[in-house]
């Protein structure tokens, strides 16, 4: 890994900061800084996007603790809010290092936001020069389409925009999210391929290659990698060295590397760069 690499998401679950929705167990498995802290030489960053998990609800706290663990130097994070946040809160969140906030609406139902949520909060936050990170389903990116089309802020799918992978690249949601992704209006999360791939870590996650290398050809300058430490969708988790080995198949060149991993997480988290303040 190049020098500044950034992991651009990763999850932090402490039993310091409580715990309101039951949404992922992660009983037993290792979830802290401290834990994190272990593995981050396995995958050779030193760069970090901490993403709020949807079990704290819009309680930010484990995630600005994490940023201060790590430095804001060295990390940042993606928050979860709803649209009774005041400009006080935004801005305190806004100085502890968050640079964006996230619907996380795969499984609606046990999901702290919503979709009527997206448009309101898109411009709140755009205000701060923020995005939204949406965890949503193929079928949900082309059914709210026109939605995302209209909101402010420029969006960040997450792992691989999750399209079925015995569609893929012919699925509609695909043409969508290259049109978004070749206008600048959005980027793409190199992470997670366990998540829609078949054959498994056992298959390399291979089927996966094909869709993660023609985003990595179509719009190299739209995408970020993340390990999704630490995997709340599979246990155990797959290894370091697998995880690495599908981002070198994607990504081929070490200049490209260099491109998803370092110049383009400072461009959209802002590293190097002091909080943005209020357009």
């Amino acid at each position: 890994m190049p020098a500044d690499a950034c992991d651009a998401h990763i999850h932090i679950f402490d039993t310091r900061f409580k715990q309101t929705l039951a949404a992922d167990d992660m009983s037993g498995v290792p979830t802290t800084v401290d834990d994190y802290r272990q593995v981050q030489p396995s995958f050779g960053t030193t760069r970090t996007v901490i993403v709020t998990p949807r079990n704290y609800d819009v309680d930010n706290a484990v995630t600005l603790d994490a940023i201060r663990q790590l430095g804001i130097d060295r990390a940042r994070g993606i928050a979860t809010i709803r649209p009774d946040i005041t400009d006080g809160e935004l801005d305190t969140l806004n100085a502890g290092g968050i640079r964006g906030i996230r619907f996380t609406l795969y499984t609606p139902d046990d999901a702290p936001t919503s979709f009527e949520m997206v448009e309101t909060l898109s411009h709140r936050v755009h205000e701060l020069g923020w995005h939204l990170q949406l965890h949503w389903t193929a079928a949900q990116i082309v059914e709210y389409s026109h939605l995302l089309d209209r909101i402010p802020t420029e969006f960040v799918f997450d792992h691989l925009a999750r399209l079925p992978v015995h569609s893929g690249l012919s699925h509609p949601a695909s043409r969508l999210v290259e049109r978004w992704l070749t206008t600048g209006r959005a980027w793409l999360k190199l992470s997670a391929p366990y998540l829609d791939s078949v054959v498994g870590e056992t298959g390399a996650f291979s089927d996966m290659d094909a869709m993660a290398q023609h985003w990595v050809n179509v719009a190299p300058d739209r995408l970020v990698w993340g390990s999704d430490w630490p995997h709340t969708s599979m246990k155990p988790g797959p290894q370091p060295s697998n995880i690495i080995a599908s981002l070198n198949r994607w990504t081929g060149c070490a200049s490209t590397r260099h491109q998803i991993l370092i110049d383009n997480p400072e461009r959209l988290y802002g590293f190097r760069e002091p909080a943005p303040h209020r357009s």
